[in-house]
């Protein structure tokens, strides 16, 4: 089975809320909660596609170099497909959130997230975040 690379953005705010999106119900994991990215293209940087699906999905500028390196590496198979997510914690951005594809996109405290309401490969993300909190 073929891994797909996907660069997942935390965006934290001034505030310390992270920057989350609902997926939508058409898609895998439809209807869960996420932070925004998504697929590495082919010879993309992390930061280019970080930068790129930010602004495609939520209408957010990032500013972030295109050679970052990800804070955190997950692997994950959920039987039909085998992802790996390059974790990036982000706070500098411009722009107003919202969802250009028609998603809810809301900020949210760590102490607020939910494993449950996330995808499996997800829930390394909030306990990381918890613990660095």
């Amino acid at each position: 089975m073929k891994q797909i690379d996907v660069a997942v953005g935390v965006l934290i705010d001034a505030d310390g809320r992270v920057l989350l999106a609902r997926r939508p119900d058409h898609l895998h994991q439809g209807g869960k909660l996420e932070f925004p990215g998504g697929k590495v293209e082919a010879g993309e940087a992390l930061g280019a596609a970080l930068k790129r699906e930010f602004l495609e999905e939520v209408n957010v500028h990032l500013t972030v170099p295109d050679n970052i390196k990800p804070w955190l590496s997950i692997t994950h198979d959920y039987g039909d497909k085998q992802v790996r997510l390059l974790v990036v914690k982000l706070a500098d951005f411009h722009g107003e959130p919202h969802g250009n594809e028609g998603q809810e996109v809301f900020w949210l405290h760590f102490d607020a997230l939910k494993a449950e309401e996330f995808p499996a490969a997800n829930i390394e993300i909030i306990e990381r975040l918890r613990t660095a909190s």
